[in-house]
């Protein structure tokens, strides 16, 4: 296993073109929150936003509509009852699942429609949906964010053998084509086709409701607009940064608070272009 150090953010963000424009940075869907669970996809909107998409728009509930646009204004919301067709197969990401509860309907029309050219985060509610409901998993470039509980959930490896490599790796290669895995935890681990990296920075001031919305919101804000290094490098980078940037607020605080990170992210990023 490899330590991720901060060399990965100076491989990846990268001084933006003179003749770029919001398209060149890629286009995002959010597909989640329900009415009970609206935080989950303004923390993903906002850390999206803030990490530098070009054009995010967000498929949630209706009722959330008002706080997405105060939080954010510049993201775009449809009704995600509404058929998504058109906004999944216009997207260059695709992130799912954040505070979508069980609606299975949404995760199984999405997963259909998604094609081997897009990049797909799953996350929360929707890994387990596809783990209880044994879905087969989309096509594409797939990014699955687990905490320890989801992980298990969806590969059979006990919480107690996460922490070895080989029992994540042989649950990684039963997939059709391997994912991404950014396995949440003290160290979180990610298992790339280049290798398996530990993330040694973060803390306990990163235990607050929010931080993994936060997070997949980041990596699908890299993932869309950094394409000149690999899907694994640029997903390494989204994880290192997100602690980073909670390593540097702690020096002051007690606790970072999720919305805290993603506010620091442009200005954080500005000091690695190059």
């Amino acid at each position: 296993m490899k330590l991720l150090t901060e060399d990965i953010l100076y491989k990846v963000i990268n001084k933006r073109p003179n003749q770029s424009h919001k398209g060149t940075y890629g286009r995002v869907l959010i597909i989640g929150g329900t009415s009970q669970f609206g935080g989950a996809v303004i923390m993903n909107t906002i850390a999206a936003i803030n990490a530098g998409a070009g054009l995010v728009t967000v498929a949630t509930d209706p009722n959330n509509f008002t706080a997405i646009h105060s939080h954010k204004p510049e993201a775009m919301v449809v009704d995600f009852n509404d058929d998504l067709t058109a906004y999944v197969t216009t997207s260059d990401v695709i992130l799912i699942g954040s505070g979508l509860g069980d609606r299975i309907d949404i995760v199984q029309t999405v997963f259909a429609t998604i094609s081997e050219k897009q990049i797909t985060i799953i996350d929360g509610s929707a890994l387990t949906l596809a783990a209880e409901k044994r879905l087969s998993w989309p096509k594409g470039n797939l990014i699955l964010t687990p905490h320890q509980m989801e992980w298990q959930r969806i590969s059979g490896v006990p919480i107690a053998q996460q922490p070895f490599e080989a029992f994540n790796l042989l649950a990684r290669n039963k997939f059709v084509k391997k994912p991404i895995i950014v396995l949440k935890q003290f160290h979180t681990q990610i298992y790339t086709d280049n290798g398996i990296y530990e993330l040694p920075i973060g803390g306990p001031y990163q235990a607050t409701g929010g931080m993994g919305d936060t997070l997949a919101g980041i990596i699908a804000g890299f993932t869309a607009q950094f394409k000149k290094t690999t899907l694994s490098d640029t997903v390494l980078a989204a994880v290192y940064i997100h602690s980073a940037i909670a390593d540097e607020l702690a020096k002051t605080q007690y606790v970072t608070l999720p919305t805290q990170i993603s506010h620091e992210l442009s200005t954080f990023m500005k000091k690695y272009a190059n």
